[in-house]
């Protein structure tokens, strides 16, 4: 087993022994993600997919223009359930980027520090130039729509996150399982990155245990000056 996914397979065996208290708990939380919301999810994505159509066409064209490399990448991130699936991005990073963080990170002990705290570098060597301007928009996120519509995602929910990350979610892992990860969030409209990884967890729980279709129209509504702002994406 490989090591990486010990804090998945911790998560579900504690999922065996407290199911029925974590399915009374989010019980509303599910129901909610299974028939409105949904609906609402499918409709938006669709829309968005027929409407910003040539903006995705430039953009691949701009990513694999850099390298003639496949302008998609997908990583594995866990979702609803504890199930991993492929999250879409436009591809932002150079082809070897693993070999390049392994490298950066062996080389510099305060982007390992800054790694192991928030799994973001500020100054990442592997993003390529035209990464920088994705990134810097979200633009590189709108593949994610095709993760809406296969049911992987939702608009609106805890940001995906990979297995190393479950750890830092501690008790709040039930709530982060409860429902689809989503495009924008909570966390996305609070400072992303310029927020603690605490922070993050306090107010993943926070929407899950609160959450409305009112209150998921006002997130999205606050996305978009956001994006605009760019105020903690790198």
């Amino acid at each position: 087993m490989l090591l990486h996914n010990l804090p998945l397979v911790a998560w579900r065996s504690r999922k065996v022994a407290t199911g029925t208290q974590t399915e009374a708990r989010y019980g509303r939380s599910l129901i909610l993600d299974r028939a409105p919301k949904r609906l609402f999810d499918l409709s938006v994505a669709l829309a968005c997919l027929f409407l910003l159509l040539p903006l995705f066409v430039l953009v691949a064209f701009l990513v694999w223009a850099v390298d003639r490399k496949s302008p998609f990448y997908s990583h594995r991130r866990l979702g609803r359930g504890g199930k991993t699936f492929g999250c879409l991005k436009f591809r932002s990073m150079r082809m070897n980027g693993d070999e390049i963080l392994r490298r950066h990170l062996a080389e510099n002990p305060a982007a390992m520090a800054e790694w192991t705290q928030n799994r973001k570098l500020k100054n990442d060597p592997r993003i390529t130039i035209i990464g920088h301007v994705l990134r810097k928009t979200s633009l590189d996120e709108l593949p994610q729509l095709i993760n809406i519509l296969r049911g992987e995602m939702s608009l609106v929910g805890p940001r995906p996150i990979v297995d190393a990350e479950l750890e830092k979610y501690g008790d709040a892992a039930s709530a982060y399982f409860a429902v689809r990860p989503g495009l924008t969030g909570a966390w996305q409209i609070s400072g992303r990155s310029d927020t603690t990884y605490d922070e993050r967890v306090r107010l993943d729980r926070q929407y899950v245990e609160s959450r409305s279709f009112a209150g998921d129209i006002a997130i999205i509504l606050r996305t978009v000056p956001a994006v605009f702002l760019v105020k903690g994406s790198y």
